[in-house]
C-alpha cells in the first residue's frame, strides 16, 4: 500500500530525453516517460488500452507515442487519436495521464487524483539549482522497502558502525550525544548538536579544516510525507552562534534524498550531495560526492539483506530500541495518511 496523493520523483530531468521512450514502475503501476515537441516532460500509463503491450516498446510521432504491437496512437492527454484501419475510436480507448512537474532538476509525479495535484504541495529541494550550493546526484536502484531506507537516514547512530570504514568516525562521537525528536504536523525532525568538538576528518578532508580547530557541529534531520528526507550536517568554529543559527562561516553539506517506491519490495533512491563551501570546485564536490557513495552503497547492502529476511517471515515482531525515534515517527505519519486516503 502507498500514499498516492502526494508528488514523487519520477525521474532526473536529464534521463527524460526528446525522441526518446522510457519505462519506470513506480508504485507498482507501470509508466511512460518522454518530451513532446515542446520539451515538456509526458507521463503515461504504460500499458495499450488494447492488448496491454508497453507503450515504451513503441515510437514517437511528433506529440503522439504508437504502440508497437498494433498501432494505436495516444496523445499527450492519454486519449487514443489513430487506430489503423478503424475510423470511429471508442470513448474509452485511453491510457492514464499523470500530472507531472519539472523543479530542482527532477521531474515530479502525481500517482493519485490528478484533481488534487496541487504544484505548491512539491518538497523543497532548491539546494540542486541555487548557484550558491554545488549539487551532485545520483540514483541508486534498491531490492528493498521505501521506508527501510527513510529510518535508515532518519538513524544516523548506525554510521559508526555500518560505515566505519567510510563516514562512521566523521559524525558520530564514542561518547553519547542527546539527540531532540521534533514533530510539526506531518514533518519530523531529528536533531543531534555537538559542541567545542574536534573537527571529524570528513570535514577536514573536504574543506581543509585545519586538526587543532575547535568546532560546533550539528546533524538535522528533516522528513516529509511520502518518503523525502534531508540531512543538514556541518561544523563552524566553536562559539559563534552555530546552535542557534547564526552560521555565518560555516562549512555545510546537505544531503538530498527523494525516495520513490517501485513496488513493496523496491525502490527508486533518488539522491545528491550539495555543499556551500566550494566556490565552484567541482573536484570537491565529487570528492565529497564520492565519499558518500560509498556510504550508500554500505547502505543498500543492509537494507537489501533486511527485505530478504522480511520476506522470508514477514510477521516477525521487530524491537524498537532508543534511537528508532525518528524512523518511528515518519512510519506512523505514513500510516496514518495511507489509511485516511483509502477511507475517504
Amino acid at each position: 500500500m502507498f500514499l498516492r496523493n502526494c508528488w514523487y520523483v519520477a525521474a532526473w530531468d536529464h534521463e527524460v530525453k526528446r525522441l526518446e521512450t522510457m519505462r519506470r514502475v513506480l508504485l507498482d503501476e507501470p509508466v511512460l516517460l518522454y518530451r513532446d515537441t515542446q520539451g515538456k516532460a509526458v507521463a503515461l500509463e504504460d500499458r495499450c488500452c488494447h492488448r496491454h503491450a508497453p507503450l515504451s516498446m513503441g515510437r514517437l510521432r511528433g506529440d503522439r507515442v504508437e504502440c508497437l504491437y498494433h498501432g494505436l496512437q495516444f496523445d499527450q492527454t492519454g486519449a487514443c487519436v489513430h487506430i489503423p484501419w478503424q475510423d470511429s475510436i471508442p470513448p474509452d480507448a485511453r491510457v492514464k495521464s499523470f500530472p507531472v512537474v519539472e523543479r530542482d532538476r527532477f521531474v515530479w509525479i502525481w500517482m493519485g487524483d490528478p484533481a488534487k495535484a496541487d504544484p505548491a504541495l512539491i518538497a523543497d529541494f532548491h539546494w540542486l539549482d541555487d548557484p550558491e550550493w554545488t549539487a551532485t546526484g545520483d540514483l541508486i536502484h534498491m531490492a528493498g522497502n521505501y521506508m527501510l531506507i527513510v529510518e535508515n537516514l532518519l538513524d544516523l547512530s548506525h554510521l559508526k558502525f555500518l560505515h566505519k570504514d567510510s563516514l562512521g568516525t566523521s559524525y558520530v562521537p564514542d561518547d553519547e550525544v542527546p539527540v531532540r525528536y521534533k514533530r510539526d504536523g506531518e514533518r519530523v525532525r531529528v536533531e543531534r548538536f555537538i559542541h567545542d568538538d574536534q573537527p571529524p576528518g570528513y570535514f577536514r578532508i573536504i574543506s581543509g579544516i585545519e586538526r587543532e580547530a575547535k568546532v560546533d557541529r550539528w546533524m538535522v534531520l528533516d522528513f516529509s510525507p511520502p518518503s523525502m528526507v534531508t540531512l543538514d550536517i556541518g561544523v563552524q568554529p566553536a562559539g559563534q552562534g552555530a546552535m542557534q543559527g547564526k552560521r555565518n562561516s560555516d562549512v555545510t553539506t546537505y544531503n538530498l534524498n527523494a525516495i520513490t517506491p517501485e513496488s513493496e519490495r523496491s525502490t527508486h533512491y533518488f539522491w545528491a550531495q550539495a555543499q556551500n563551501f566550494t566556490n565552484g570546485d567541482r573536484t570537491l564536490a565529487e570528492l565529497d560526492f564520492r565519499l558518500v557513495r560509498k556510504a550508500f552503497e554500505e547502505d543498500k547492502m543492509i537494507i537489501e539483506g533486511q527485505q530478504k529476511n522480511i520476506d522470508l517471515a514477514p510477521d516477525t515482531p521487530r524491537l524498537n530500541i532508543a534511537t528508532d525515534g525518528g524512523g518511528l515517527l515518519a512510519r506512523q505519519i505514513v500510516d496514518r495518511l495511507i489509511a485516511a486516503e483509502q477511507a475517504a
